[in-house]
């Protein structure tokens, strides 16, 4: 009998099997990103102390697109750069948080990376 794939569980294990290879340090922290059928979050991660140094979601005020689409994720792309930098932080590892490199994912990463950010 065939049963249906559960997708939030094979998207957890992928993230895990990425998590494996990619720890982010004070140095080269990891961006990470999580999105949800409403929402974008990314937060800046120093995995050696356990501390979240930067974060910016669809729920802040400075967002004006509050959905889950293209265009917030350019917004809070460019804005978890522009935190980041303030915090003299300038390369970063890329965590996708098991999701395919494609669409919103990918916007957030390239509007990172133009407002200055490197990986």
């Amino acid at each position: 009998m065939i049963t249906k794939t559960n997708r939030k569980l094979e998207r957890e294990r992928r993230h895990r099997r990425v998590r494996r290879k990619i720890s982010g340090t004070s140095e080269c922290p990891r961006l990470c990103v999580y999105r949800s059928n409403s929402n974008i979050y990314a937060q800046v991660i120093d995995d050696v102390k356990g501390v979240t140094i930067v974060s910016a979601s669809t729920l802040d005020k400075a967002v004006k697109t509050k959905k889950s689409n293209k265009e917030a994720a350019k917004e809070v792309g460019t804005l978890i750069a522009k935190r980041a930098i303030e915090k003299n932080i300038k390369t970063v590892v890329y965590d996708r948080g098991g999701y395919i490199y494609h669409g919103i994912i990918k916007e957030l990463a390239e509007a990172a990376r133009e407002a200055g950010l490197e990986f």
